[in-house]
């Protein structure tokens, strides 16, 4: 029962980590910049979206996963030096 809930713990935070990736991406000055917030679209750029969107979703998914998986692993190292000794 126990891996269960770290394996829905560890998705629950690569999900939040993914969402928190792109929304930072999406409002930053120079992704809004390349969407065509300037003046009259000037500078519209949609090759940003189509290479950095997928990284910042990979990343963003990737990182907290490997985290928690970090975190997991350390946690089980411990109980296992507990019940040796």
């Amino acid at each position: 029962m126990e891996r269960d809930a770290m394996t829905c713990g560890g998705c629950l935070v690569s999900v939040a980590g993914a969402v928190g990736a792109v929304l930072a991406w999406g409002t930053s000055d120079r992704t809004q910049r390349h969407l065509g917030n300037g003046f009259e679209n000037e500078g519209m750029d949609l090759g940003a979206v189509l290479t950095e969107l997928p990284l910042v979703l990979l990343a963003g998914a990737a990182a907290p996963a490997l985290l928690w998986g970090l975190s997991a692993w350390v946690m089980l190292l411990r109980r296992r030096s507990e019940f040796h000794v």
